[in-house]
């Protein structure tokens, strides 16, 4: 059975302020000629679909859009909700749009109910796991302590038990959407982590033929049975140099896993720039950015003057600017952004602690400081649903 393996459209999104939306639509389109064109059983995706809980008009509408091309094309899709997803919008009208072959999967209950699809060689069962927040589904699952690897192995054990009762051979795909350890983060992702732990052991999804995950922006191979499709485009400029695919996945007879990245269409290259102002706009070596998507960061230790406007007369499509003077790490004037530049809320918290009480906290002032943090994300999800 031939897949393919695509998430996290992040439709509605912009690229700082460039609307992504036709962008979006050129990759529908990509994808459903190549559902056609490459002879592909089944579409999966892993969950963002939206880029919000309650996305714009437009994107809805290019959602809309790209389930009737699926479903004219006779493929079927398997399709589940993640972390950027409102689960219960998008699985309104789930068994109605079923009926055409498109199967949303946004419940955590249904976890171990499959999408069963047949070729020639028998079954496959699609097992949608949508994004789990732990604090929303613990309950669920009957587990003690909320977090990603807890909640993600009790709905794998329900997978598997489901497995245990279909026929032998029966070949096995996962979808979910989730940080598995050893994936490459990129600064478009929202941060999940729950009790100081974001990612789960890739070993939760042994015993199924196929994971297709989704969150993370890079397309990579966690295992051979255990791949990230990434995003279809860009949505920040750490994603650089990302190659932009999807997962041709082919699945054999005896669960045998080969797999093909296929390019999606580039709307522009993006480019990091980095030195003085006037180096940047005399360097030849640069010549290749100047049609690109630009992130300049200048290091001047005097800030210059109209610096956006100098960038922008030989990259015009300059989008970000940001200032990181060269001066020494104890230098009084060191930004503040540059000095939390890659921690984390937690470390922030216990670094003002330290600030204001000359001690940092203790393990048990750690903990609370943790579960607080947790505690306004569960909130925050929460309210997300209820919206």
């Amino acid at each position: 059975m031939r897949l393919l393996h695509t998430s996290d459209w992040h439709l509605g999104r912009a690229f700082h302020r460039v609307n992504m939306l036709g962008a979006q639509a050129e990759f529908i389109g990509h994808l459903v000629t190549t559902a056609r064109e490459r002879e592909v059983d089944a579409v999966v995706v892993s969950g963002d679909v939206y880029d919000r809980a309650v996305p714009p008009l437009a994107a809805v509408e290019l959602f809309d859009d790209a389930l009737h091309r699926l479903a004219d094309l006779g493929v079927p899709t398997v399709m589940i909700s993640g972390n950027h997803d409102s689960a219960r919008r998008l699985g309104v009208g789930a068994g109605l749009i079923g009926r055409a072959g498109i199967h949303l999967r946004t419940e955590a209950s249904a976890c171990g109910t499959p999408v069963v699809l047949t070729d020639a060689h028998g079954d496959v069962a699609f097992y949608g796991l949508p994004y789990l927040e732990p604090a929303l589904v613990k309950d669920e699952f009957g587990v003690q302590k909320a977090g990603h690897e807890t909640v993600l192995a009790a709905a794998m054990d329900r997978v598997r038990a489901d497995l245990a009762t279909r026929a032998p051979g029966t070949r096995s795909v996962v979808l979910a959407h989730a940080f598995v350890t050893g994936g490459e983060v990129s600064d478009s992702e929202r941060d999940i982590t729950v009790g100081g732990v974001a990612s789960v052991p890739a070993g939760v999804f042994d015993g199924v033929d196929y994971t297709a995950l989704g969150h993370l922006h890079g397309s990579q191979t966690i295992t051979e049975r255990v791949r990230y499709s990434g995003s279809p485009l860009p949505y920040s400029f750490s994603e650089a140099d990302h190659r932009k695919t999807m997962w041709l996945v082919d699945l054999g007879p005896d669960g045998a896993v080969s797999a093909e990245r296929i390019d999606c269409p580039v709307p522009r290259a993006l480019a990091r720039v980095r030195g003085h102002l006037d180096d940047l706009l005399a360097d030849p070596g640069l010549e290749r950015h100047e049609e690109a998507w630009v992130e300049a960061t200048l290091t001047d230790p005097v800030r210059p003057p109209d610096p956006m406007a100098r960038l922008t007369e030989r990259f015009p499509h300059t989008l970000s600017l940001a200032f990181d003077p060269e001066r020494a790490p104890e230098d009084p004037d060191v930004s503040y952004a540059r000095r939390l530049a890659g921690r984390s809320e937690q470390q922030i918290a216990e670094d003002f602690v330290a600030h204001v009480r000359g001690a940092g906290p203790d393990a048990h002032e750690q903990a609370v400081l943790r579960d607080a943090f947790d505690a306004v994300r569960a909130d925050e999800a929460v309210r997300e649903v209820a919206r």
